[in-house]
């Protein structure tokens, strides 16, 4: 059933064409209005609102990729659906990237059309729910267990809203101690499973054949020592959300059946017959580069596009050194409350020093730090004398690089390429924009050594 709220304009010089999809839509349920011009379409979208603009591509006075471009340069939040001749199509596809929601080839298929509008208004109301949702999010420091509000938080927190009372499974990646399970808990909670368990597994915390049992539970009699049946993760998150940590570790031999209780949403315990049936959703982390490790054969390409509906990439530390603030002083407030002290912050060369120093550890190492500084501190504020020393080691591999006077800019190049690689495990993607250079650049720069090294 059309929700009659929605709001169509029809924009089409071609008067039986405009008056056969008013006639359609408003059969459909939905609330139109037709001009004949891309003027007139505008003027009409500076007076009222509309859910979606149906234009055609060749127009009088402002064609229909100029009104494209009008609305999305001034923020209107409506979509916009291409109606074009064949002979313009490739035009049509330059209207996608300019922001339109589809396009259509003329004649219109009145079946074809009334399956994109849904879908397209769906989106629409998306649209508009994210930009609410902004003006709240623009002023928080904590969201659920997440710390943060520089613009890389809030765009992971607009991402977790959006995905949550989803049925996409989730992929969050990043490096390690950046936060990826609390971003799984976040979705969770957020999530109409939150009355549901949360379950969550290292898949690189157990050998293959344990790491199936913790999965899949087994049978009583399954092998020497199964006494008794044993419910796995699978069936204990049933309802709920299940959180495969360091996804990018598991097995090669245990993909298939992870994937088919993916797809088919049951399995076996193992040394079982019966299927177990399970309404579980999907949500994994990795330090590793996915992308990568499908290429290596490491990780099966089936599984990585089940498992990466959405992706969610956790920036680093030092990537977000607005955040360090707030970060010191939640940690402070914690680790004072625990160990009965009272500490009002920090001096200011303190201050100085943690946001200079790189953070290879992430937030995890921070709070680490202000944990022990807490414990050992015995003013009322930390001080430099109470971090641990590697803070200080400007020439340590977390810290940066030096390079002597009269270094020749090759061999500088490659030591900063590679020391950004060991700096982020390896994640070429996310080396490549440190360095501001493409992963195309990066990826030739690499060949180039590794040929002179041969």
């Amino acid at each position: 059933m059309a929700n009659r709220a929605s709001r169509i304009l029809v924009v089409d010089d071609e008067s039986a064409i405009r008056e056969g999809l008013k006639a359609l839509l408003e059969e459909d349920g939905y609330y139109v209005v037709t001009v004949d011009s891309g003027l007139k379409a505008w003027e009409q979208l500076q007076v009222q609102s509309f859910n979606l603009v149906l234009v055609d591509l060749m127009l009088p006075e402002l064609t229909g990729l100029e009104l494209l471009e009008k609305i999305r340069n001034n923020d209107i939040p409506t979509e916009v659906i291409i109606i074009t001749g064949k002979g313009t199509i490739d035009t049509a596809v330059e209207a996608i990237k300019t922001g339109a929601y589809d396009y259509l080839t003329k004649p219109v298929a009145s079946d074809r059309l009334l399956t994109i509008i849904p879908k397209a208004l769906a989106h629409n109301q998306l649209v508009i729910a994210h930009r609410g949702l902004e003006a709240k999010i623009k002023h928080l420091t904590h969201y659920e267990d997440l710390i943060g509000q520089s613009p890389q938080m809030l765009e992971i927190y607009q991402l977790i809203d959006a995905v949550a009372d989803s049925t996409a499974n989730v992929i969050i990646t990043g490096e390690s101690g950046t936060g990826k399970e609390l971003v799984a808990r976040a979705i969770h909670n957020k999530s109409n499973r939150n009355k549901g368990p949360f379950i969550g597994v290292n898949c690189a915390a157990f050998p293959k054949d344990i790491l199936e049992n913790e999965l899949f539970g087994h049978e009583k009699g399954a092998f020497t020592g199964a006494l008794n049946e044993k419910q796995g993760c699978f069936e204990l998150a049933d309802h709920g959300t299940l959180f495969l940590d360091e996804i990018g570790e598991m097995a090669i031999e245990t993909q298939p059946k992870i994937l088919r209780a993916l797809e088919e949403r049951r399995f076996r315990r193992l040394g079982g017959k019966k299927e177990i049936n399970v309404d579980v959703r999907v949500v994994a982390a990795t330090n590793r580069n996915l992308k990568e490790a499908v290429e290596q054969r490491l990780l099966r390409e089936d599984l990585y596009y089940r498992l990466c509906v959405v992706e969610i990439d956790m920036p680093p530390l030092r990537e977000r050194i607005s955040d360090i603030p707030l970060l010191i002083n939640e940690f402070i407030e914690l680790f004072s409350r625990m160990n009965q002290k009272r500490i009002t912050g920090i001096t200011s060369s303190c201050h100085e020093v943690l946001l200079r120093y790189h953070w290879p550890g992430n937030v995890r190492e921070l709070k680490n730090v202000i944990e022990r500084a807490v414990v050992l501190t015995t003013n009322e504020q930390i001080d430099t004398k109470n971090l641990p020393r590697r803070l200080f080691d400007n020439d340590s591999d977390e810290g940066g690089l030096n390079f002597p006077i009269g270094t020749p800019i090759q061999q500088v190049e490659k030591k900063m390429i590679f020391g950004t690689l060991a700096a982020v495990n390896n994640n070429k993607t996310r080396a490549a924009k440190i360095l501001g250079i493409s992963l195309k650049t990066l990826h030739n720069k690499l060949a180039v050594y590794k040929k002179h090294s041969d």
